[in-house]
């Protein structure tokens, strides 16, 4: 033993010789049909992965020291806002998430006092406005921490239609790109999974409305001007595909900034899904919160913001909100999730799972360029429609119980009364109005069983 490692005594074991001894093990019975499974995404799960999976698959780093704790604030009040920010710093986020309802709320104000070579800023605009980002820009001296996170493509793909129209706010894209702004562009990717597209979907989609900016960039002669791209991800509950998610899209992202021979980093922002949050049994949502915030720091997210785990039909209040935040601090403080570099880097099976993805990702990536791009199909409604198809299948698990969440289609506290309970309308609102396209709208899984239960109580 002297001079040895404990594995050098013993004899390295094939992928055949697992099979083999699986196959005998279940006397008779068809490997494929009783131990591998298909995910939605048509990916074939084996029941173990071997170093030999990893012979045809490049395994890349993700190149993510760290990533920081986010808190999200709504900021109709740029004095009130700026406070809350300030008060969670104090408490330990390294990312503040403004949401800005408008252009009367001044942008210098939220950041006054915060030291932006320590903390992150997402500015995520519910308006298109060249002014109020040069206006906020000329009162700053260091804008580098500063994401604008401008999506026009994302707004008229939930909306349905564009801030202005389409030439304007492409004009206006290229207008800012001119500045030489470090955090500009964002596509939010989080829409396309809280609407219910399966994973391939999501990476396909998220290539193709980057690749739009990157077009109309390149046309303007600004894309050497682009330094960054954000992309916004809303993470599920399916733990290790979900960290595969993530490491597929940063590899395709490469993949496409090589195409364009540009060398651009994204930066990745997660949040956890709504899809399969429920408002009956609520507690739950603070295992699946946890979970998927857990999925988000693995694959390698910049930054990670946490949902409360009552948000569905409650108002924003201290406790929750604290809740939410804590549950970051202890991953990264107690759990030592900020210990490990690139910690799912070499796993068999989330590098074959994440490779699977974005292979399956690229060829969807390369129907929908050849059809004329992200926004051709969504004016046509091909995305919308390849979307509501995924939506129904996963729906039609949850109603069959063959996706299960506990609390709500299984495991029901029959006590559980919540009619008194709901301050925010929590499903999908009706609001008829005129639109170029037809949105693509979020829902989450459990509303419709929700909906009969407040009805009965």
């Amino acid at each position: 033993m002297k001079g040895k490692t404990l594995f050098e005594n013993f004899n390295p074991v094939s992928e055949k010789e697992w099979k083999q001894k699986i196959q005998y093990d279940l006397k008779g019975k068809d490997y494929n049909e009783e131990v591998v499974w298909n995910s939605p995404e048509g990916i074939k799960v084996k029941p173990f992965y071997h170093a030999e999976d990893l012979e045809h698959i490049t395994v890349t780093s993700s190149h993510i020291t760290s990533w920081n704790i986010g808190q999200a604030i709504y900021s109709g009040n740029a004095i009130m806002a700026n406070e809350k920010a300030l008060k969670y710093i104090a408490k330990g986020a390294e990312a503040i998430r403004f949401v800005i309802p408008t252009d009367v709320v001044d942008g210098a104000t939220l950041l006054n006092n915060i030291d932006l070579n320590a903390v992150n800023v997402y500015f995520d605009m519910q308006f298109l406005s060249k002014d109020y980002i040069t206006k906020t820009l000329d009162k700053v001296t260091d804008s580098k921490k500063i994401h604008f996170q401008i999506d026009p493509i994302g707004h008229l793909a939930k909306s349905g239609n564009w801030y202005e129209s389409m030439p304007s706010d492409i004009n206006l894209v290229n207008d800012l790109a001119a500045l030489n702004i470090d955090n500009l562009l964002s596509v939010d990717v989080s829409l396309y999974q809280n609407a219910g597209a399966d994973m391939v979907q999501q990476l396909a989609d998220a290539l193709s409305h980057a690749n739009e900016y990157l077009n109309i960039l390149q046309e303007r002669g600004n894309l050497a001007k682009l330094k960054s791209v954000d992309f916004k991800v809303a993470v599920g509950g399916n733990y290790f595909f979900e960290i595969a998610k993530i490491k597929a899209l940063r590899n395709l992202w490469n993949v496409l900034a090589q195409a364009y021979d540009i060398a651009v980093p994204c930066h990745i922002i997660t949040q956890p899904s709504r899809r399969n949050k429920t408002i009956y049994d609520y507690n739950v949502n603070l295992l699946r919160t946890t979970t998927e915030c857990m999925s988000a720091v693995l694959g390698g997210s910049d930054a990670v913001f946490n949902l409360n785990y009552n948000s569905e039909y409650k108002k924003d209040n201290d406790f929750a909100e604290r809740i939410a935040f804590n549950q970051l601090i202890l991953l990264k403080e107690e759990s030592y999730f900020d210990k490990v570099e690139n910690p799912a880097e070499g796993s068999y099976y989330i590098e074959t799972i994440s490779a699977q993805l974005a292979e399956k990702a690229l060829i969807l990536f390369k129907a929908i360029e050849k059809d004329g791009g992200f926004l051709k199909q969504l004016k046509n409604h091909t995305i919308q429609n390849r979307i509501a198809d995924s939506a129904q299948k996963q729906q039609e698990k949850f109603n069959t119980k063959k996706t299960v969440l506990v609390g709500s289609n299984a495991y029901q506290n029959e006590n559980d009364k919540m009619a008194q309970e709901i301050e925010l309308y929590p499903f999908v609102k009706k609001n008829p109005r005129k639109t170029l396209i037809t949105p693509i709208i979020e829902k989450r899984l459990a509303e419709e069983l929700e909906q009969n239960r407040l009805s009965h109580e």
